[in-house]
């Protein structure tokens, strides 16, 4: 399993209406790709100098073929819409994870 996580920092002027667009369609529509089985969206704690508010999105696919898939096919326009939405009012950076073992407490 892998985990494509992009963490950005937003502009405080645009954080509510970029959080609500990342939630009704961006999020969804990278889903709607097909090539990952669910998204996980953080939010940061810890504040940063720059200012801003940050957020950790990952999204989990079963192989990196399928990752690769979704960087050549599905990325190029929907970065495309966030960058034309948004512009430099944003900072994003991405991360590539392999999972090597998931625990889970005892019940």
């Amino acid at each position: 399993m892998y985990i494509y996580n992009v963490t950005i920092n937003v502009d405080e002027t645009i954080h509510f209406e970029w959080l609500a667009w990342m939630q009704e369609n961006h999020i969804p529509a990278v889903l709607s790709t097909g090539k990952f089985t669910k998204a996980l969206m953080s939010q940061v704690l810890v504040k940063e100098d720059m200012g801003g508010v940050t957020y950790s999105i990952q999204f989990t696919c079963d192989t990196k073929e399928l990752l690769f898939d979704y960087y050549q096919k599905d990325a190029p326009q929907l970065r495309k819409a966030l960058f034309e939405k948004y512009g430099n009012k944003f900072g994003a950076f991405r991360t590539e994870m392999k999972v090597v073992q998931e625990f889970f407490p005892n019940n």
